[in-house]
């Protein structure tokens, strides 16, 4: 689950540096940087050193984590002002969308659980870091790409809600959560393209209602995604650590971020009630996410302990 980690820190480092938190949003852009650094060791050792394994796994939908870390970690460090890093990172997560989407894609069973989400969240992943170096670069053309990514990757969500198992809601480990996330960054994707379609570029003027009406859609059934889900928490709760629960860290960072990138786009009245939930949520996030890294910590030192003779 090292993509999902990354993911997962990269978006609570957004958040925070959103909400002018930076020492904290560093200090997780650091940790996300090395994370990102040992899933780059992991997947080349996997790709030379025991190719049948890698063919294995990039069918399954978490090998798609990798894309969306990728993308994730590029949006924030173009956020620090290092566009050069940002266009590396878009490419090479869309390298990584091209190879595995289609091979997730033709493998989605009947019943899927919230993991399949993540044809939806890695597409929208690529049009959130295309549609946040377009302008801070002044290079529109990522623009009308993210637009078709984010129809595509709804159709995605569509395609995997008519699978989805309802009963991860009640069973799920972590990855359930995704159904919220993959929402929320496609909230997100409209609002960077809402906020991006005006001056300077000017690209897409006439759809700037268009983008931000499409907005709030996605992040009020977002919001509902986020209700449901913790509610359905609460009534069967599962203590405990298990490392899919990056999976839920994910989804409630998202959903934050995406609120406060709404909130920057809406009138005084909306604005009023949506940057306030959005800074709830990111400190929400926050503490989840502390509280599965004291658990993925120590999980990996009982594993040292194990192995030392």
């Amino acid at each position: 689950m090292a993509g999902a980690a990354v993911m997962a820190t990269g978006i609570v480092s957004t958040g925070c540096h959103l909400v002018g938190a930076e020492v904290v949003s560093l200090v997780l852009l650091g940790v996300g940087g090395a994370g990102w650094a040992l899933l780059v060791g992991i997947f080349l050792q996997h790709f030379l050193g025991a190719r049948e394994q890698w063919r294995r796994e990039s069918r399954t939908a978490a090998s798609l984590t990798g894309v969306a870390a990728t993308s994730v970690l590029g949006t924030r460090v173009v956020l620090l002002g290092w566009a050069a890093a940002g266009w590396v990172l878009l490419a090479v997560a869309a390298a990584g969308w091209v190879v595995l989407l289609p091979q997730v894609v033709r493998r989605l069973g009947r019943r899927v659980p919230g993991s399949a989400y993540l044809t939806c969240v890695a597409t929208q992943s690529l049009g959130v870091l295309g549609a946040t170096l377009a302008p801070a670069t002044g290079v529109a053309w990522p623009l009308p790409v993210a637009v078709v990514l984010l129809v595509a990757g709804f159709g995605l969500y569509v395609l995997v809600l008519l699978h989805f198992d309802f009963r991860q809601l009640q069973e799920g480990a972590g990855d359930h959560w995704v159904a919220c996330g993959a929402l929320a960054i496609s909230a997100l994707a409209a609002g960077k393209l809402t906020a991006a379609s005006g001056e300077p570029l000017g690209w897409a003027e006439p759809l700037r209602s268009w983008l931000s009406a499409v907005t709030f859609v996605l992040l009020l059934a977002a919001l509902a995604w986020y209700a449901v889900i913790a509610a359905a928490e609460l009534r069967r709760p599962r203590p405990g650590y298990d490392p899919r629960r990056w999976a839920t860290v994910f989804p409630l960072g998202m959903t934050a971020v995406a609120a406060l990138t709404a909130a920057g786009e809406a009138g005084p009245a909306t604005s009023g009630w949506l940057d306030p939930l959005g800074r709830a949520l990111l400190w929400v996030a926050v503490a989840v996410w502390a509280l599965v890294a004291v658990g993925s910590a120590k999980r990996l030192a009982g594993r040292a302990l194990r192995r030392t003779p």
